[in-house]
């Protein structure tokens, strides 16, 4: 009972703060359970996953960035009409691509890349018009807080360069939309194109995949630096507030200067994975260059947070 007094509360604060991102997160929850039933009761399957699977994925990754974003702009103050502008543009562009996402798996065909039919091709562009809409508006969403004054300075660099590896991370998706090179080579031939893009690199979409994810076994996935940049937007401010108290005896500059290494140890990791998808090589499978490339980030990170904290001692016992 107190757990769903906490929940009703939290409910409550959304609703009074952001309304159209609350509703979004709410509408969102009800198409996660809507497709977890279509799951269970509907057999068929698109591009070799249950049809079922992409729009419950697009519901809960919504949910989620709809609640951070909605949390974020909680921090702007005194920007009501550009904070509205964010707020209700993103909401309404994620509401459209979730109805059509969920639209064509009722259909038993596919939302994205799709140029098979004329209505085929509407439902794509008009998604594709409405992502960028969502990808500006994070951009915009930086420079709010870049003009933001937040305290203390490296919990505001958190929010900052979270959201700002976040849009980086959105900026991947592009990437899905280019033809791959058996398609060019398909309309080189004067073949029609029912589908262009991709998000596997080196095979077509629809082959062996991690569980739940469907991330490629085989080749190369854009997805998966797609969607760790995306959470950039949690896992930076995190950081940033852990930060506000450890490491101790550390002044507020040098854990500014930690964040920003935090951030870009993130966004490296972030351009390793899409490297190794440009690549056509899955996660699964990591040669010796891949492997060698995340040893380096690894220790270059590590050796920038050991000069930080050397010269923050320094400075402290002068």
């Amino acid at each position: 009972m107190v757990w769903v007094g906490r929940s009703s509360e939290l409910v409550r604060r959304a609703w009074a703060v952001n309304r159209p991102l609350a509703v979004t997160a709410g509408l969102m929850a009800l198409m996660l359970v809507t497709a977890l039933v279509g799951l269970v009761a509907d057999p068929r399957s698109v591009t070799g996953q249950p049809a079922w699977a992409k729009p419950a994925r697009f519901a809960l990754s919504i949910a989620v960035y709809s609640l951070t974003l909605l949390w974020l702009l909680t921090f702007v103050r005194g920007h009501d009409r550009p904070v509205r502008v964010v707020s209700w543009t993103t909401a309404v562009s994620l509401t459209v691509e979730m109805a059509l996402i969920a639209a064509a798996a009722a259909s038993g065909t596919t939302s994205h890349f799709n140029f098979g039919t004329a209505t085929a091709t509407a439902v794509w562009m008009t998604m594709a018009a409405f992502i960028v809409a969502t990808w500006a508006m994070a951009l915009a969403t930086v420079v709010l807080l870049l003009r933001q004054r937040v305290r203390p300075p490296v919990f505001a660099w958190g929010l900052r360069l979270g959201m700002t590896v976040s849009a980086l991370g959105m900026a991947v998706a592009f990437l899905m939309t280019l033809p791959t090179s058996r398609q060019r080579a398909a309309a080189a031939q004067g073949h029609g194109l029912p589908v262009v893009g991709a998000h596997t690199v080196g095979l077509a979409d629809g082959g062996p995949g991690l569980p739940v994810t469907d991330w490629s076994t085989l080749g190369g996935d854009l997805r998966i630096p797609h969607f760790v940049g995306l959470h950039a937007l949690q896992v930076l401010p995190l950081i940033g507030f852990l930060l506000t108290t450890r490491p101790r005896g550390v002044s507020a500059r040098h854990r500014v200067a930690l964040m920003w290494i935090a951030a870009l140890a993130y966004l490296g990791l972030v351009l390793l994975l899409l490297r190794q998808a440009l690549r056509a090589r899955p996660l699964t499978a990591p040669d010796t260059a891949a492997a060698a490339a995340l040893l380096a980030l690894a220790a270059a990170t590590g050796t920038a947070v050991l000069a930080v904290r050397r010269h923050g001692r320094g400075t402290e016992s002068r």
